[in-house]
């Protein structure tokens, strides 16, 4: 299994033909022979009804969030939502479908789709006990590690490091493909994290700092940015939009470029270990640290006002 394979678990599926659907409200637009059919009045995005931090049918997640200000941004009139488990055919029922016009997170370099430019980079990151004696471990090969015990999902590119550190005979492993209406790895995780079933946890980035960060435990959050000599464990993360869809795919990096302090704001809130390109972190802006965290908490739904409109990880599924 590749790295990217880890990443949100998106499948390597044909795409099945667009369906050419009767919405009045599709933009017409010919580039190369193929018709755009984006709704020019609704943003309409492709997600997973219940993978937090990403998406939730509540839309509470952080893409839910950069949704609606992009929406905001484009002048579009509402944000609508076509839901479906990151499991295989996430792509074929949604996007490829034309139910919605964009995949709010997709890694840079999956076929499946046209990605825009990246609008964040981030990594798997290790997670343990703020305070506790593995205070400063930075990497999987740290001796702090040896006889403790690893939370890890099963195929997911920091599993070869823990094997090359010898801890995976004492790992506990935790499924990759998952129903994500049933079932939550990094949750899972997390909690037995706080029950001291496991001493540290490794997880995609964006869901290891979330769930780190609404945990009744301090947990520190580390990047895995310092193992080498296989797979990345870093990746950029994209939208994904249809082939045909040029126009769009430069009007989402012409907004993306133009609202990217305000987009890193949004995912810092919520956690995700946010990188430059040189693996630094990057820090919330001046305009973010004088203001309320506006991620929602437990069972609070964070939504635009009225006139405004409604709004991988690597463990959610294969899309396809």
């Amino acid at each position: 299994m590749t790295s990217l394979d880890g990443l949100k678990k998106f499948g390597i599926a044909t795409f099945a033909a667009l369906a050419l659907s009767s919405a009045a409200s599709a933009q017409d637009r010919e580039f190369g022979g193929e018709i755009e059919l984006v709704d020019p009045d609704v943003f309409r995005v492709c997600a997973d009804p219940n993978n937090m931090p990403f998406s939730n049918e509540a839309e509470e997640g952080f893409e839910q969030a950069v949704a609606r200000l992009l929406a905001e941004k484009l002048g579009r009139s509402e944000v609508s939502y076509t839901y479906f488990p990151q499991a295989t055919g996430f792509v074929r029922m949604t996007l490829g479908s034309n139910l919605c016009d964009v995949i709010m997170s997709y890694p840079q370099g999956d076929e499946l789709v046209q990605n825009t430019n990246a609008y964040y980079r981030t990594s798997y990151a290790l997670v343990y006990p703020e305070g506790g004696d593995l205070a400063g471990v930075e990497t999987l090969e740290d001796e702090k590690l040896k006889d403790k015990r690893i939370g890890i999902v099963a195929g997911t590119p920091p599993a070869t490091y823990l094997a090359r550190a010898g801890l995976i005979g004492k790992a506990k492993p935790y499924q990759l493909m998952v129903d994500t209406r049933i079932t939550n790895s990094a949750k899972a995780m997390i909690d037995d994290l706080s029950a001291g079933e496991i001493d540290a946890a490794v997880l995609w980035g964006p869901m290891a700092g979330y769930y780190a960060k609404i945990a009744s435990e301090d947990y520190t959050v580390v990047p895995l940015v310092h193992e080498s000599g296989g797979p990345a464990t870093t990746f950029r993360i994209t939208m994904g939009v249809r082939p045909s869809d040029q126009e769009w795919k430069r009007t989402l990096n012409r907004a993306i470029q133009q609202n990217q302090t305000e987009i890193n704001d949004i995912l810092l809130s919520y956690g995700v270990p946010l990188l430059d390109e040189s693996d630094n972190p990057i820090e919330p802006s001046d305009a973010a640290a004088m203001t309320d965290d506006p991620m929602p908490s437990d069972g609070e739904t964070q939504k635009a006002p009225e006139d405004a409109g409604d709004a991988v990880e690597p463990e959610a599924g294969t899309k396809g």
